[in-house]
């Protein structure tokens, strides 16, 4: 097996791809990137894409797909594709509505793995993000142990392979794990994760409980000016990852997504250049040693680029939690 596809096994016996390609975009960037980013990841290799009903880019992420089905270069059983539950369709008989409308717009009648974009939800309706005259987000009241059932019959269905959760700290994943009548645990716990931020005890209480870590924000973001803090530090300039990256004679960003392989975490890269894309899909071809490993862990600094201000304020917000 081609070592660019190393798979990580799921608690529900399917398998991720250990490397995915990620296909938010800033609003400036326009979706026909989206198309050619995700043609050029499957070229590249990578197998793994991950996307999100509130991307706004899953059209274009279908058709890249079908089309290199269709070229012959991949097979769908090849692709594992990831799609997000968004805020507004927490309520319990809105789960497989929102499912079937990112089904539809990519074009599949499946999903490898469906998961919850944020635990906090918001006031049903076509707004993505729905707020009052002065701008502040409109909530909404769901148990999300509930939104986990209406999930598990997305499974039951066969409209998602694996499900999961984004976003969740350790008490809401207890939740779930302790929701009587569980019938799935969440298969992994997709969240920012990168050098600056390494999520080590979140990595560790998510290991105990056979979930998979899922890495976004891995290169440390695409520092979108609309929720990142543009005087906030670039994990990919930091002197000790590029000091590590001449040494290895790779790239900062090379360097950053096997710290995270080597931990056990899954990590999506993003980029929409094709000389980044195909250089992220190296990330299998070098290893770092296990004294390099506890450098980078000496970089956490605790830094979250995307604290999701828009859902700060509901009792449901998860970042208030040590962890």
């Amino acid at each position: 097996m081609d070592s660019r596809h190393q798979r990580v096994k799921l608690n529900d016996g399917h398998f991720i791809p250990a490397l995915g390609y990620g296909t938010y975009k800033p609003d400036e960037i326009p979706k026909t990137e989206s198309l050619k980013g995700t043609k050029l990841a499957i070229d590249a290799g990578f197998h793994h894409i991950d996307t999100a009903y509130a991307y706004q880019v899953e059209e274009e992420v279908g058709q890249a797909i079908k089309s290199k089905i269709a070229e012959g270069r991949v097979k769908r059983e090849d692709i594992f594709l990831t799609s997000k539950l968004w805020c507004t369709f927490l309520r319990p008989n809105m789960v497989q509505h929102n499912l079937k409308t990112s089904l539809n717009k990519l074009g599949l009648d499946y999903i490898d793995l469906y998961v919850i974009h944020y635990p906090v939800p918001m006031k049903p309706g076509e707004e993505l993000f729905p707020t009052d005259e002065k701008g502040k987000t409109l909530f909404d009241t769901v148990d999300i142990c509930a939104t986990w059932e209406a999930m598990e019959n997305c499974k039951d269905e066969g409209l998602a392979k694996s499900i999961g959760v984004s976003n969740f700290n350790r008490r809401q994943l207890e939740m779930i794990l302790n929701k009587p009548g569980l019938k799935y645990k969440p298969v992994c716990n997709q969240v920012e994760c990168h050098p600056y931020f390494n999520q080590s005890k979140l990595l560790d209480f998510c290991k105990s409980n056979d979930i998979i870590l899922v890495a976004y924000g891995a290169l440390g973001t695409q520092r979108d000016k609309k929720w990142v803090n543009q005087s906030s530090p670039a994990v990919l300039d930091d002197p000790v990852l590029c000091a590590m990256a001449k040494k290895y004679k790779r790239t900062p960003a090379l360097i950053a997504l096997r710290y995270q392989l080597q931990r056990g975490v899954v990590a999506l890269a993003q980029s929409f250049k094709e000389k980044e894309i195909k250089e992220n899909s190296q990330v299998f071809e070098f290893q770092l040693t296990s004294e390099d490993m506890k450098v980078i862990d000496g970089l956490n600094r605790n830094l979250r680029y995307l604290p999701a201000e828009f859902i700060e304020g509901h009792p449901n917000y998860p970042f208030a939690d040590e962890y």
